[in-house]
C-alpha cells in the first residue's frame, strides 16, 4: 500500500492552481450527457471520482473523448441512455452513486451501481428511500440502505421531501430524479446545502425555483438542453489545504488563482477568518454560473471558536484540516451538530481524533464533534498515522507534518488520487520556492 513520507519545511510560498471542482466536474458530465450536441468541458478534475462518472456515461452510450484539460461530451439528450452491459463501478465516490442513482431510478432500463469498500458501507437509504416515494424501484443490501443498488427504471411522479439531513447529494440526486418525473419535485433541507446542482441547471436552461432551503423543479422540462461550455472552477477542498497550510507554517505567503468560492461551499473560509487567518480575496469574476476567485494567504497566529451545526453544511468537506487548524489554535474549538461527519469516506470524527493523538494533539470525541483542546505554541510529533482509505484524512495529515518535529509518515495514500492527483507534486513545489 503507497505511503507518503512528509518531512518538516517551510516557509509555503509561490502561485499554485488546483485541481478542477470535483462536486461541479460530477454535475457537469451529467448534464453534459443529457443535454443535445457536444459540450465543452475545461479545467475538469482528473481524479477517480470524476474518471468513475465519465466511464458510467460511456458504459450508457455517451462519447466522451478525453485531453488532459478537456472533455468533450456528446449529448444524447434527456431519454438517450442506453443500459449498460455491466454493473457501473463509482469507485469511492458518494456523489457519483448518489447521484446516478436518482437520474438512472427514471430510466427505462436496468443498472446495477456499485463501488469500493467505502462506498458500500456508507448509507444509501437516505437517497434509496425518497426515491421510492417518487415510484423507483431499487434493491439492494440491508433493504436498500446499502450498495450494491439494482435500479429498475420505472415511472417516476413528483413529490415533496422534506429532508432530514442538509445533504448536497440527496438533493441533487431527487432533483436528478426529477427531471423525469410527472409533476413537480420539491425537497426541503433543514439548513441549505452547497447549491452546485442549482446552478448548473440554471446554466442549461433548467428551471428550478428556490426558496429558502426549499428546491422546486417541474417535471420532465421543455425548452431546455442545448451543449455548452464550461470553465470548471478549482476546487475549494483541494484549495482548503493551502489555505491551511499557509496559515500554520510561518513565514508563508501563498496565492491560488482561479477558486470557486461558492457561498455554500466556503464555510471553511469564514471559520479561518473567525481564528484569525489572514486571507485575501481578489478578482472575483462568474464562470458557468459559479463565482471563482483568488486567494492569498499569510501565515497568522489563530484562536480556537465555538463551530455550531449551522455551519456545518457550508464546510463539512473541510473537517480534516479544519481539525489541524484547529489544534495549532490557541485555545479550545469546540465542533457540535457534525453527526454527518460520521458516514464520511470514514468516521472523520474518530479518525481525525485518532490521527492527531499519534500527532500528540489532545482531543474529546462528542457524539456529534469534537472538542480539540489547541496551542499556539505547538509543533506536531512526527509520526506513523493512516489515512484510513480517506483522502482528505491523508491529505490533512500531510499538512501538519510541515509543522512536526520529525519526519511523518502516512499510510495509505492511493486514495489521494480520487480527488487530488498530484497533491504531494504541489506540496513541494510551494516549499522549493522558499
Amino acid at each position: 500500500m503507497p505511503s507518503l513520507t512528509i518531512n518538516p519545511g517551510g516557509p509555503l510560498r509561490g502561485t499554485i492552481a488546483v485541481p478542477g471542482d470535483k462536486s461541479i466536474t460530477h454535475r457537469a458530465i451529467i448534464l453534459s450527457a443529457l443535454a443535445e450536441g457536444d459540450s465543452l468541458i475545461t479545467g475538469y478534475c482528473h481524479g477517480e471520482d470524476c474518471l468513475n462518472t465519465a466511464r458510467a456515461f460511456r458504459a450508457m452510450g455517451v462519447r466522451i473523448d478525453e485531453q488532459p484539460d478537456r472533455l468533450r461530451v456528446y449529448g444524447k439528450g434527456l431519454w438517450g441512455l442506453s443500459e449498460p452491459e455491466q454493473p457501473i463501478d463509482c469507485g469511492n465516490s458518494g456523489t457519483g452513486i448518489r447521484l446516478l442513482t436518482g437520474l438512472l431510478a427514471g430510466q427505462d432500463f436496468f443498472t446495477v451501481l456499485t463501488g469500493d469498500e467505502s462506498i458500500r458501507r456508507r448509507p444509501m437509504g437516505r437517497v434509496v428511500k425518497p426515491l421510492r416515494e417518487m415510484g423507483a424501484s431499487i434493491a439492494g443490501r440491508k433493504g436498500g440502505e446499502l450498495a450494491p443498488l439494482a435500479v429498475t427504471g420505472s415511472r417516476l411522479r413528483g413529490i415533496a421531501y422534506r429532508s432530514p439531513v442538509a445533504s448536497a447529494q440527496v438533493k441533487s440526486s431527487l432533483l436528478l430524479a426529477g427531471l423525469y418525473a410527472e409533476g413537480t419535485t420539491c425537497i426541503t433541507e433543514p439548513r441549505p446545502s452547497r447549491d452546485h446542482t442549482e446552478r448548473i441547471f440554471r446554466y442549461f436552461g433548467i428551471p428550478v425555483t428556490v426558496e429558502g432551503s426549499s428546491v422546486s423543479l417541474p417535471g420532465r422540462p421543455i425548452g431546455w438542453g442545448g451543449a455548452k461550455e464550461l470553465a470548471v472552477p478549482g476546487d475549494f477542498s483541494a484549495a482548503a489545504f493551502f489555505l491551511v497550510g499557509a496559515t500554520i507554517v510561518p513565514g508563508s505567503d501563498v496565492t491560488i488563482t482561479g477558486v470557486g468560492v461558492n457561498p455554500s461551499r466556503i464555510g471553511l473560509l469564514d471559520i479561518l477568518n473567525d481564528m484569525g487567518a489572514k486571507i485575501t480575496v481578489t478578482n472575483r469574476r462568474e464562470e458557468a454560473g459559479e463565482p471563482v476567485a483568488d486567494l492569498q494567504i499569510r501565515s497568522a497566529s489563530l484562536r480556537g471558536i465555538n463551530i455550531g451545526a449551522e455551519r456545518i453544511p457550508q464546510a463539512i468537506d473541510e473537517f480534516p484540516i479544519l481539525c489541524v487548524a484547529a489544534a495549532v489554535a490557541e485555545g479550545d474549538t469546540i465542533v457540535t451538530g457534525a453527526t454527518e461527519l460520521r458516514v464520511k469516506e470514514s468516521d472523520r470524527i474518530a479518525t481525525m481524533a485518532a490521527e492527531l493523538k499519534k500527532m500528540g494533539v489532545t482531543t474529546t470525541e462528542t457524539p456529534d464533534g469534537l472538542i480539540i483542546h489547541g496551542s499556539r505554541d505547538r509543533r506536531f510529533r512526527g509520526a506513523s498515522c493512516t489515512s484510513h482509505g480517506d483522502h482528505r484524512v491523508a491529505m490533512s495529515l500531510a499538512i501538519a507534518g510541515l509543522i512536526a518535529d520529525a519526519p511523518s509518515r502516512i499510510e495509505e495514500t492511493t486514495c489521494i488520487e480520487t480527488s487530488f492527483p498530484g497533491f504531494d507534486g504541489k506540496v513541494s513545489e510551494l516549499l522549493i520556492k522558499q
